[in-house]
């Protein structure tokens, strides 16, 4: 007698062959939408391959990083000999920082990393509790991680307009990259940050409206936990470079 594949019984009539499990969060079947094909990879190896790429782009954002403040550190003790006093007088001018911005700042991009960490969470809970729904007698998941990803992406994007108005502030008291090493140096690295943290904001501005993650939660719990590390890491790059500016300023 053949095997007959089980059947589940679907409200108001009918049968559903059940699906093959996915390997999210430890299955054994092809994740990512393979439909058990072996050949594609699974999330696991996918979600691994995104996060491996991370490394390295955080590692050359460090090493970038490191080598304007070693640079800027050798120009600001570099200066003139004096040969009256047979010392050498540095050029190195201080600049005044708007410290309240970037502090007001600072707290914005620490409300926005708590957001898209709280969207990840739920992305891999909503991953975990969806495919439950269809089950009679249990509770539909209220999906949030993308109002979580909104809210993030706000304050990111918030942030950026707080670090425009900051340059623009030291405008207004005729500093630029051409006043002086000091301004140049505040410039480049605050200038550098806010760049790399803009890819971030156009990664999540994806997440909220490409169709792929909005109906694919393997696509959606990737970009969410690629994105939400890239941007813990950032925010801790952000208290670099505010540490860095107020030391050598």
């Amino acid at each position: 007698m053949l095997s007959q594949s089980p059947k589940t019984a679907l409200p108001g009539g009918g049968n559903r062959t059940p699906l093959p499990p996915r390997e999210f969060g430890g299955g054994n079947g092809g994740g990512g939408g393979g439909g058990g094909d072996g050949n594609l990879p699974s999330f696991r190896q996918r979600l691994d391959r995104y996060r491996l790429g991370l490394v390295f782009t955080a590692a050359s954002i460090v090493v970038l990083f490191i080598s304007f403040t070693t640079l800027f550190m050798a120009r600001r003790s570099a200066g003139e000999f004096d040969a009256a006093s047979r010392t050498i007088q540095s050029d190195w001018t201080p600049v005044p920082l708007p410290m309240q911005i970037l502090l007001i700042n600072t707290v914005v991009l620490g409300a926005s990393s708590f957001f898209i960490e709280r969207a990840r969470r739920a992305a891999r809970m909503e991953a975990a509790l969806l495919p439950m729904g269809p089950i009679p007698g249990v509770r539909p998941v209220r999906q949030t991680s993308l109002l979580w990803v909104a809210g993030g992406a706000l304050a990111g994007i918030g942030f950026l307009f707080g670090q425009v108005f900051a340059w623009s502030q030291m405008q207004l008291q005729g500093i630029s990259m051409a006043s002086g090493p000091a301004g140049l140096f505040f410039y480049l690295l605050t200038g550098g940050h806010a760049l790399h943290l803009a890819a971030g904001v156009v990664i999540l501005l994806y997440a909220c409206l490409a169709p792929g993650p909005r109906h694919s939660m393997d696509r959606r719990c990737i970009t969410l936990d690629v994105t939400a590390w890239y941007w813990h890491f950032m925010a801790v790059m952000w208290l670099y470079v505010l540490a860095v500016l107020k030391l050598m300023n």
